[in-house]
């Protein structure tokens, strides 16, 4: 890559929603740095339904995050230095690839960085396509120099990462995370972590719109809050300690919302989900694939 810029291609896994994955690749051809290459991924074709562009490929796999970012990523030419990992209902900045591009360039040892969240409505009933937009265009004419701390050892976050392809070289997502695939950003990015640096920048930027559609169910993502942690410590790409915290963190959560829940969050499905895994831990039966069969 001496002597030019890295050009990024962008995968981008959906479910459910055909018109925001089409609005977020209207708004990926209008990046101040264009990518080289755009790959949809579908578990099924009717959710790339109304995406007519000639710039963008779609690929069908089987159904499950880790799976459909596997395909996209096999899909995507070679000629893609930077691998861009976006959820469809993630609105970056208009300088996000540029921005990514250039900081790679900067600093040849990163193997992956992730992006600030501007707002992450996932912690809430989530955002509308306007309400990220506005965030996002008041964001880009306050920092379109693309300036900002870059911090070393943060994992990153699935909404929005990059990845060198030369650092994830034979890497592919674990398909075992089924389904939502609980936590399968910390394990892609522990693995690439041993191959060069990973870090946070706040020179790329966006907004997570959370939106609810398209996700798993309750219970399902309630036994993976419990069982994805463990098989990462089995594996050795999460510490047991942060398990522990993050598996317990959940279940407190969904325990103390049960009886009074969020409209938006099927608190008492991700109980049930969590305890099942609870029992399974302790019965020795646990394996992240059960999810699917719940």
């Amino acid at each position: 890559m001496s002597g030019r810029r890295p050009a990024a291609g962008v995968v981008i896994a959906t479910r459910g929603r055909p018109e925001i994955v089409k609005a977020l690749i209207e708004r990926l051809t209008r990046q101040s740095l264009p990518p080289q290459a755009i790959v949809i991924a579908v578990g099924d074709a009717a959710d790339a339904s109304g995406i007519h562009n000639d710039s963008v490929q779609i690929v069908t796999s089987r159904l499950g995050l880790c799976a459909q970012r596997n395909a996209g990523l096999a899909a995507l030419p070679a000629s893609c230095d930077l691998v861009v990992f976006f959820d469809d209902d993630f609105i970056p900045s208009a300088y996000w690839l540029e921005n990514a591009s250039t900081l790679f360039a900067q600093a040849p040892d990163i193997a992956v960085a992730t992006g600030r969240v501007l707002a992450d409505g996932i912690k809430t009933a989530g955002l509308s396509w306007a309400q990220g937009e506005a965030i996002v265009a008041d964001a880009d004419r306050a920092h379109a120099d693309g300036t900002g701390a870059v911090k070393d050892g943060v994992s990153p976050y699935g909404c929005n990462m990059v990845y060198r392809r030369s650092a994830i070289d034979g890497l592919r997502f674990d398909e075992r995370l089924v389904l939502y695939a609980w936590q399968e950003d910390t394990d892609f990015g522990a693995r690439v972590a041993a191959r060069g640096r990973m870090v946070s920048s706040d020179r790329l930027w966006g907004v997570h719109l959370g939106i609810k559609r398209g996700r798993s169910p309750g219970r399902q993502l309630g036994y993976s809050q419990i069982v994805n942690p463990r098989y990462l410590v089995a594996k050795g790409t999460m510490r047991a300690e942060s398990a522990l915290r993050l598996a317990g963190r959940n279940l407190l959560a969904n325990m103390a919302h049960a009886l009074f829940p969020e409209r938006h969050i099927d608190r008492a499905g991700r109980l049930r989900g969590n305890l099942l895994g609870l029992w399974d831990i302790i019965t020795g039966r646990w394996r992240p694939e059960r999810a699917a069969e719940l």
